[in-house]
C-alpha cells in the first residue's frame, strides 16, 4: 500500500458513472414495478452505497477510508434503453475516493443485472468511468 501518512488531510470528492443497457420491455417492467425480484432501483442504489463503504476489502492495496457522504443514483434512460448509474463520494482524508465511486457504480450495475437476468439475457454493463474528482495535490478534474 502506498504511504500517504505525510500527505495533508483535504476535502476529497469523486464522481463516477456507468450504465446498464437492456431491452425496452425490461425497462418498462422495472418502471411498472413488476420485476420478479422486487424494487430494482432502490436495491441497486443501496448496493452501491454498501459497496463504496467496503471498497478497501474488495480492492487490494486500497486504503480504508471514513466516508462522509455516498450518493448513488440509478435513472431509467429511454435512449439506451437501460439505466444510467451515477455515484458521488466524499471524505476528508489523505487519499482520493475515485475507487469508492467506481465501486459504488459497479455494484449498482451488477445488482441491476442480477435482479433482471431472469427476464433479459441481452443486458450489458459498460461506460464505467470517473467523471470528476476534487481535492489533493492534483486539485479538481472533470471528464469530458
Amino acid at each position: 500500500m502506498v504511504d500517504v501518512g505525510d500527505k495533508p488531510v483535504t476535502a476529497r470528492r469523486a464522481k463516477a458513472s456507468g450504465r446498464l443497457t437492456c431491452t425496452r420491455e425490461t425497462l418498462e417492467l422495472v418502471r411498472a414495478g413488476k420485476a420478479p425480484k422486487g424494487s430494482v432501483i432502490a436495491t441497486a442504489e443501496l448496493a452501491g452505497v454498501l459497496a463504496a463503504k467496503r471498497t478497501a476489502e474488495l480492492i487490494p492495496l486500497c486504503h480504508p477510508l471514513a466516508l462522509s457522504k455516498i450518493e448513488v443514483t440509478v435513472t431509467p434512460d429511454d435512449e439506451l434503453p437501460g439505466f444510467a448509474v451515477d455515484a458521488m463520494v466524499r471524505t476528508e482524508g489523505r487519499t482520493g475516493v475515485e475507487m469508492e465511486a467506481l465501486t459504488a457504480v459497479s455494484a449498482a450495475c451488477l445488482t441491476l443485472f442480477d435482479m433482471l437476468k431472469a427476464v433479459d439475457k441481452t443486458m450489458s454493463i459498460d461506460a464505467l468511468r470517473v467523471t470528476a474528482k476534487e481535492g489533493g495535490r492534483s486539485g479538481a478534474w472533470r471528464g469530458e
